[in-house]
């Protein structure tokens, strides 16, 4: 009996591992084009993820045309034009999102959501052993904030 070798590449494994690290860690940022970076570095690490796992490469999956033993696996490849399709889709969005943001505020960065920062407010009212350290470094109320952050959107419009 003949054994495969299902050993991955250990070349290819470490490609994985620092694409999934980077893809991550751009993602955390607060810049659009950042994050961009990141789910494409993480789209190809899922694409490599793929094919790595799906084993050595055989012949064509066509019946009458290879022996049945020595057929590659066709689900690792579907999987990869998804994953394909997926990361083209959210560049896209995150693109039209990253532009329309330049549009509108002349840069691309995710700003704090005010409405965020008056729960968290409201909720640190209801339970006094919170410690609301936004409240103490802001010396604006939140109305001012808002107002302010508002003005900013009109003011950007063409």
């Amino acid at each position: 009996m003949d054994l495969i070798d299902m050993s991955p590449n250990l070349l290819l494994v470490v490609a994985i591992g620092v694409l999934f690290t980077t893809g991550v860690y751009l993602l955390l940022e607060r810049s659009l084009t950042r994050v961009l970076i990141g789910f494409i570095l993480l789209g190809n690490g899922a694409n490599l993820l793929f094919l790595v796992a799906g084993g050595r490469a055989g012949g064509a999956p066509l019946i009458g045309e290879t022996d049945p033993a020595d057929m590659s696996d066709p689900l690792p490849q579907a999987m990869v034009l998804t994953a394909i399709v997926i990361t083209l889709a959210l560049t896209a969005f995150v693109l039209a999102m990253a532009y329309r943001s330049w549009q509108l505020h002349g840069h691309d960065e995710v700003q704090d959501d005010l409405e965020d920062k008056r729960i968290v407010r409201l909720a640190a009212k209801n339970a006094p052993l919170y410690n609301d350290t936004d409240a103490e470094e802001d010396s604006e109320s939140i109305d001012e904030q808002a107002a302010e952050a508002r003005d900013e959107t009109e003011r950007g419009t063409p």
